[in-house]
């Protein structure tokens, strides 16, 4: 069985470490954990690897986060891969700093990367919720996201990396509905 694994971002030394990255974060950790290495291929950085049985495509699109469709309806095409065995990983202002929810579907809740996906493919695709939480001023949403962790969330955030990479082995392991049961509200 084949999965996609994308994590969403923005190329560019600009945006490494910054909020919005967490899903590039999360990707790297996962692959690193594994010695997987990326590589620069069309619509973005790409490792492939085995997780017992299974067959993995780690993908961090290389399209910018508006256009992350682009790259994931590519390498879904390209693979076969049905979206039900496709995880996205990106952030979410609607969850406060750490908290990971895995869902089966779901709409796009303003966020632009998940909005060109939706466009794209539709909203019937899992995703893995990384809270970076919402501690902005009224009209500072853009500046947030693009902006670094706090020195506290820094120190919290290899812990949080950890589970979600735990929860990305357990989504192509032992299925969505599992994962959510046993790593939702941990």
């Amino acid at each position: 069985m084949k999965y996609l694994i994308a994590g969403l971002g923005n190329i560019g030394p600009d945006y490494e470490q910054t909020r919005h990255n967490i899903g590039f974060m999360v990707l790297d950790a996962f692959a690193k954990a594994s010695n997987a290495v990326f590589e620069d291929r069309r619509y973005g950085f790409v490792t492939e690897m085995r997780l017992r049985n299974k067959s993995l495509i780690l993908l961090k699109p290389s399209t910018f986060m508006n256009l992350s469709g682009n790259a994931i309806r590519y390498w879904l095409q390209k693979e076969k891969i049905e979206n039900r065995n496709l995880l996205v990983v990106v952030d979410d202002l609607a969850l406060p700093f750490g908290a990971l929810r895995m869902k089966l579907k779901g709409s796009d809740a303003g966020h632009n990367g998940l909005k060109h996906i939706q466009d794209l493919i539709g909203q019937n695709y899992p995703r893995l919720r990384f809270g970076i939480g919402d501690n902005f001023p009224r009209g500072g949403q853009v500046d947030y996201v693009l902006d670094r962790f706090s020195e506290e969330e820094q120190r919290l955030l290899p812990e949080r990396i950890d589970m979600a990479v735990d929860m990305i082995r357990s989504f192509c392991l032992a299925g969505i509905h599992i994962t959510m049961n046993q790593y939702n509200n941990r």
